[in-house]
């Protein structure tokens, strides 16, 4: 049987029989493979979710330099994480790739274990976003499955000249742009549109103010205080527990004092966060209408603009001959911005929008909206229909008291 080597070689395969090693081989080839792939299509269904991610641990590490670029980052790593993936299974250049996914998979596992880390002294939840928001895994989660999967990609660099290529030279490489096309151009209609499939609080069906609140039958978390203190004697530090403090420590002034402020930890993790956080929409005189808004019993549609900068204004005769429409229909239309109110002035005046403006937390509004901008239906804090700048509705029109939209 013709086949083809690690660097695209001819190879004729003369064994007729192989040991376990070269079958256990093959097997974590594959599911290191068919991994890589699933993770890629994972984030390739909302790539701006990674870019986000990204963004923060930029910030943490100093590096706020590359926050413009993190979009570019995400999409250039979901691609390779896709077409590496299927050049895992085909064994295209396998020896080149087996070295690319152990540098990656070097670089993963460093990102979660630092989460693990950051979550261990900030006593703060950093999630790496691996699977994307479709499957949630904490930091320990991913830490853990990335140093099995950094075991399986060493076992495949040592025995990568075991691995041959699955079809002829022409028909690997053909697969390899398709995988290359198809990662960037799902990618590239997600970010134009919106995810194919809403893994975020705010997707259609969910009732925001639901959302907003505790789990029923919940627990909170438990948190507890701990004090620096100084022996004013021996000059050794030492961290009191909130109990041992009000026992002993803020009594004995003779041998102790503070050195620094309390901090607050955590003891035990509790499942009462709300999975929707800080959705608070105000005016623009600081009023907060959040759930004036919310309990509305009626029809009202949501104009999210994350950035009145970087926002695209395609389509923006659409939106405003729907704005129109709504009017006439007695159908609210407002505006949800993270800019300030000057901005947000100037984006209405350049755009003849002329709509009631409220403001709303920048983390919430990408959360909310993975475009910029975007446009939600709500009605009694329903969600009941989300379309990004290029798909706009047409029209409206009420049959009864449902209001029915037209593309």
């Amino acid at each position: 049987m013709s086949q083809f080597n690690e660097n695209g070689a001819t190879h004729v395969n003369t064994n007729s029989k192989h040991g376990a090693a070269y079958y256990l081989l093959q097997v974590i080839r594959v599911i290191v493979g068919v991994l890589f792939i699933f993770s890629g299509l994972i984030k390739a269904n909302d790539p701006s979710g990674l870019a986000y991610k990204m963004e923060e641990f930029f910030e943490l590490w100093h590096m706020t330099f590359l926050a413009p670029y993190a979009l570019i980052f995400s999409i250039a790593i979901i691609a390779f994480e896709i077409i590496a993936g299927v050049a895992v299974l085909l064994g295209y250049f396998f020896k080149q790739f087996a070295y690319l996914l152990l540098l990656l998979m070097i670089f993963f596992t460093y990102l979660t274990a630092y989460a693990v880390w950051y979550e261990y002294v900030n006593h703060r939840e950093l999630k790496c976003g691996c699977f994307g928001d479709c499957i949630p895994l904490t930091a320990h989660q991913s830490f853990m499955k990335d140093i099995i999967l950094l075991v399986f990609v060493i076992l495949l660099v040592i025995g990568r000249k075991h691995i041959k290529g699955l079809f002829t030279r022409a028909a690997n490489t053909s697969i390899m742009i398709l995988a290359l096309a198809f990662s960037i151009f799902i990618q590239w209609y997600v970010l134009e549109h919106l995810p194919f499939v809403d893994c975020l609080p705010f997707k259609v069906g969910n009732n925001i103010l639901k959302k907003m609140q505790p789990p029923p039958g919940s627990v909170p978390d438990e948190y507890d205080y701990v004090y620096p203190m100084k022996n004013i004697k021996t000059g050794a530090s030492k961290e009191m527990s909130n109990q041992e403090y009000m026992d002993t420590g803020w009594k004995d002034t003779l041998n102790w004092q503070l050195n620094g402020e309390p901090k607050q930890i955590l003891i035990k993790k509790g499942n009462n966060a709300p999975e929707i956080k800080e959705f608070s929409v105000q005016d623009a005189e600081g009023n907060d209408l959040t759930e004036t808004l919310l309990k509305e019993p009626g029809y009202n549609f949501l104009f999210f603009v994350k950035n009145v900068e970087k926002a695209s204004t395609h389509n923006i005769e659409k939106l405003r001959a729907l704005f129109a429409k709504c009017e006439k229909s007695n159908v609210g239309f407002y505006l949800l911005t993270a800019n300030s109110k000057e901005e947000t002035e100037k984006f209405i005046r350049d755009n003849k929008l002329n709509i009631y403006y409220y403001s709303i937390d920048a983390t919430v509004c990408k959360t909310a909206m993975r475009t910029n901008p975007g446009l939600m239906l709500i009605k009694a804090g329903t969600i009941l229909g989300k379309w990004s700048y290029n798909d706009y509705p047409s029209d409206i029109e009420f049959s009864g008291e449902k209001l029915i939209i037209k593309k």
